[in-house]
């Protein structure tokens, strides 16, 4: 009969060097009850394969975003005989990737061949902060493109002569708006399905049936969002060319135009003596003065058409609130900064570090000589 090998035996030292984590942070970890005790012989303690096994498992949920409190539930429903393969399992789920778009190296001589052949230094530490290229270590001559579509739109719309701030400035604009949008359809799923999951630790089985629903859930997202983005185009679109079809046309042969004179601004929150309140023509179409003639009556079309007016500065003013800006810019103000130029960049390039948190979990305050972190 062969004869088992004896258990694998650490001082703390050895332990710190094989998870990875320093010796402080292994007695933190151990004061919080996330890690057991060690075994006592004589003046030295001894720890096990289970003590390496749970750092590995403690490190692991950390670089996947959870707090240590909730690591200390998850690993105490573990002992207690609920299964954290299934939790874990939801984790990756959710974890992976939501794009099948796979990211590509790219050298800087192909980097400024794409945007005209010239080198743009400003512009390079703006994409690295926006997270569009990152940085090789060791390698200044190249990059990591986490999404070479949108490093490509970019190059697509600097050859069509859009500069490249005004570019970052609408990328700040558009991930602003986006962000909101994922975190409206996160808040509408988990409202009306995995609601059931999180108001106590899931089992297994429930951990295995939460992943499966992110899973049929995942596409439908961006689904959402091609749809709706592909009306949007097509509408607004259609009403920019009019529009601008319209005044390139010669005068003679634009559609017929009335004067309304709107003579009391209807809820005009200026005083009076404001010069800008003054009345003022305005030139509409002759069939839309009409219109809305036929429907509130000549003495009160008017009042009707500044009110209208009013509401759709006052309805767009509370869309801009709600998707992060600042409300309509001022009249003057165009240009990258007033589109979102200003918006500070994503908290995604300081992950590990948010609330003054480091890799293991652990703050400053529960170390005098500074937040214990893992080895890299």
């Amino acid at each position: 009969m062969t004869e088992q090998p004896p258990p694998a035996e650490y001082r703390i030292e050895d332990l710190a060097h094989l998870s990875g984590a320093t010796v402080r942070t292994i007695r933190a970890y151990q004061d919080r009850g996330l890690l057991p005790r060690p075994e006592r012989r004589g003046r030295a303690n001894v720890y096990g394969e289970p003590h390496l096994t749970r750092l590995r498992q403690i490190a692991g949920l950390l670089d996947r975003g959870y707090t240590l409190a909730s690591i200390k539930e998850l690993l105490q429903a573990w002992d207690a005989g609920l299964d954290l393969g299934g939790v874990l399992g939801l984790v990756a789920e959710i974890d992976g990737p939501w794009t099948d778009e796979e990211p590509s190296r790219l050298s800087r001589a192909e980097l400024d061949a794409a945007f005209g052949g010239t080198s743009d230094e400003t512009a390079i530490a703006e994409a690295v902060e926006l997270g569009v290229l990152e940085r090789v270590p060791g390698r200044d001559d190249e990059f990591l493109v986490p999404s070479p579509q949108e490093l490509a739109v970019a190059a697509e719309l600097h050859s069509a002569g859009v500069p490249l701030r005004a570019i970052s400035g609408h990328l700040r604009e558009v991930r602003g708006q986006v962000e909101h949008i994922a975190a409206r359809f996160l808040d509408f799923t988990t409202e009306h399905v995995f609601q059931p999951f999180l108001d106590h630790p899931p089992t297994g089985a429930e951990a295995a049936e939460a992943a499966a629903l992110v899973r049929r859930l995942r596409p439908l997202a961006q689904q959402t969002i091609d749809a709706e983005l592909a009306r949007a185009m097509r509408t607004l679109a259609t009403r920019y060319l009019r529009h601008h079809l319209s005044d390139a046309r010669p005068a003679e042969t634009r559609r017929p135009t009335e004067v309304v004179a709107a003579v009391e601004p209807v809820s005009d929150p200026r005083p009076e003596t404001d010069p800008a309140a003054v009345c003022e023509e305005v030139l509409l179409p002759a069939d839309a003065v009409r219109a809305v003639r036929a429907l509130v009556g000549p003495e009160n079309a008017a009042a009707f058409i500044a009110a209208a007016a009013h509401r759709e500065v006052q309805a767009r003013t509370m869309d801009a609130l709600a998707g992060g800006g600042s409300g309509p810019a001022p009249a003057g103000e165009t240009g990258p900064a007033s589109a979102g130029g200003s918006r500070p960049a994503p908290a995604g390039a300081a992950a590990g570090t948010a609330g003054g948190r480091r890799a293991d979990g652990l703050s400053a305050e529960e170390d005098d000589q500074g937040p214990p972190d893992r080895r890299p």
